[in-house]
């Protein structure tokens, strides 16, 4: 695991930016600071099994029930879950990582049928990663 952000001194879910957004919904399962979180019932958020549409990083450690603070616009340091490039978007992964949001290819002849995912996107990789478990810098935009 290599920490590729810079800022070794800083821990997956911290942001050094002061533009950042960071809203409070309430904790539906217990999350970990750094946990991609998805809306997993009104107002409510879990981390992030991987394949939803999650809304931001949680910044802090909380129980179920407790406020969760999630940046869900800004820079926040996270955890790959594998090989990134710098520039490319990312989604949330499980286990409290993100991944490289693939591409999904398009039939223009008419004939094939597909699934758009357009709020899968959590961000842009501001670093490249080339391991499980690297850590970099991340700009989520939702």
């Amino acid at each position: 695991m290599a920490d590729v952000s810079g800022k070794t001194w800083m821990a997956i879910g911290e942001t050094d930016d002061p533009n950042a957004i960071i809203e409070t919904f309430e904790a539906a399962a217990a999350v970990t600071k750094g946990d991609p979180v998805y809306l997993s019932a009104d107002d409510k958020v879990s981390p992030s099994p991987g394949g939803d549409d999650a809304i931001g990083i949680a910044t802090k450690t909380v129980s179920s029930g407790q406020p969760c603070p999630v940046l869900t616009r800004g820079r926040v340091k996270v955890k790959a879950g594998g090989a990134i490039t710098r520039g490319k978007a990312v989604c949330s992964a499980a286990n409290g990582k993100v991944i490289q949001l693939v591409d999904q290819p398009v039939d223009e002849g008419g004939t094939a049928t597909y699934t758009i995912f357009y709020n899968r996107k959590l961000g842009t990789a501001l670093e490249t990663t080339t391991t499980d478990g690297d850590l970099l810098f991340i700009h989520v935009n939702k």
